[in-house]
């Protein structure tokens, strides 16, 4: 039963993977717009003349104003037009070798500890199990998966940098490779502590809420265990899972494509200092840039990947 379960959750989230890829690498791309390089100190140029003072204008840095920020919909057809259609699935071998890895173990566990702490009469768990489950599932899967979704961060991030400062990987196996030699082993699990604490929110939120949902239509007798049901507890908890961990995602996303080059202190030192830079330069709702298409991937993901898997879960209880 156990081996089962991740069985079936590894194939439906591929699926839901392979098929959102564009609008997650959409998401990506707005979240780290509006991330600049730090600027030196600049101080203005004092004439002294007596003890009176005179400011030179000229030796003030003025910036420029900022660009007003670009929907999803502008973003994809920036990234068509710039990088072409095919672009819309960089990383998408790193989006295959994450859900393999992260998804499947998060999805088994989750089953595993699901099948051990229901109730043996009603089959149900509490709604506390059900979040205490997905944090546990979660964060394990986080931990395997997480060099895959440094290499797929940076895949689908390469094409908004100059043609000279892109990374050009081939593969996944080939930004995993590079990043090992070029930036030691350690790189490839820089900002797990984020995307634990990411994935822990998500399939707490995720499944939990999946489960609790389609539970209660059930039980008020609202829809019949099909397909209705399947899309309205996916999509509501798709939502769920959104709200509760973009401001998280933001951070993660800058530090795993953050460049460290050799002998410079790297942008961010951690995550709280990611978070506190991001909101000082670029305001509080900086947390939840990307949040729509966030939004527009996580519903269709966890709709695609949980009716996926009530079909897979038919085709495997027949053998």
């Amino acid at each position: 039963m156990g081996l089962k379960g991740f069985a079936e959750g590894g194939i439906a989230s591929i699926v839901a993977g392979c098929s959102t890829h564009p609008l997650d690498l959409i998401k990506v791309r707005m979240q780290l717009d509006g991330e600049k390089p730090a600027l030196p100190n600049l101080r203005p140029a004092l004439a002294f003349n007596g003890s009176s003072s005179v400011v030179a204008p000229e030796s003030f840095h003025i910036p420029p104003p900022q660009p007003p920020r670009a929907g999803p919909i502008s973003v994809g057809v920036r990234i068509v037009q710039s990088e072409g259609v095919a672009a819309l699935f960089s990383g998408v071998s790193a989006t295959v070798l994450r859900q393999t890895l992260y998804s499947t173990t998060r999805m088994g566990l989750y089953d595993v500890l699901k099948t051990k702490w229901s109730d043996p009469n009603s089959g149900n768990m509490s709604l506390t199990r059900k979040i205490t489950a997905g944090l546990i599932a979660g964060g394990i899967g986080a931990a395997v998966g997480n060099p895959a979704d440094v290499a797929m961060v940076r895949m689908q991030a390469d094409g908004r940098l100059p043609l000279g400062q892109r990374r050009n990987y081939a593969g996944v196996v080939d930004a995993i490779t590079r990043m090992s030699k070029q930036e030691g082993i350690s790189s490839l699990w820089r900002g797990s502590s984020l995307t634990v604490n990411r994935a822990m929110i998500v399939t707490a939120a995720q499944l939990a809420s999946y489960d609790e949902i389609k539970e209660t239509i059930l039980k008020k007798g609202v829809m019949k265990d099909g397909l209705g049901t399947h899309v309205t507890a996916s999509f509501a908890a798709g939502f769920v899972a959104a709200v509760a961990s973009n401001p998280v995602d933001v951070i993660k996303t800058r530090v795993m494509n953050m460049k460290v080059e050799g002998g410079a202190a790297p942008p961010y030192k951690g995550a709280l200092d990611c978070a506190m830079k991001t909101v000082k330069a670029e305001g509080a709702m900086a947390l939840y840039k990307g949040f729509i298409p966030t939004i527009s991937r996580q519903g269709p993901f966890t709709v695609v990947l949980f009716v996926t898997l009530e079909q897979v879960r038919k085709i495997f209880n027949q053998f």
